[in-house]
């Protein structure tokens, strides 16, 4: 048996093969997800888990480079934008309508569905290298 880390099969297996400029996206139970891009499901109910409850795992294997959010997260969920700004203070931010965040996922490699259900509680996580 694992030790430690993410023991989720497919969102293990998804980070492993994560590479430079790759992205994985961290979405809330409401985000439209492309047919074609890998969803890995980890909503239960309502609420469970959070975002920053799957973010933060994710956060202690990954590098990154840079973070993709909607600009309408800074004011219609000013709570999760704090969050996010303290767990991200020296990374590259980019900031997106809302529609262009939905056009992004089709670039990326994964969307992790959470059970967040407050606005806007979406993020892109850009791989970045460790050398």
């Amino acid at each position: 048996m694992k030790k430690d880390g993410i023991l989720n099969k497919e969102l293990s297996t998804v980070l492993a093969s994560l590479g430079h400029t790759d992205t994985i996206v961290i979405a809330d139970c409401g985000l439209p997800i492309p047919d074609e891009v890998t969803r890995i499901d980890l909503s239960i109910v309502k609420g469970v888990p959070s975002f920053l409850a799957v973010l933060d795992p994710l956060l202690a294997e990954l590098e990154i480079e840079a973070i993709t959010v909607a600009e309408e997260m800074k004011t219609h969920n000013p709570n999760m934008y704090e969050a996010i700004q303290q767990r991200f203070s020296g990374v590259e931010q980019h900031f997106v309508s809302h529609e262009q965040f939905k056009e992004m996922l089709h670039a990326a490699k994964a969307v992790i569905r959470t059970g967040e259900a407050t606005p806007y509680a979406n993020m892109i996580l850009h791989s970045g290298v460790n050398f």
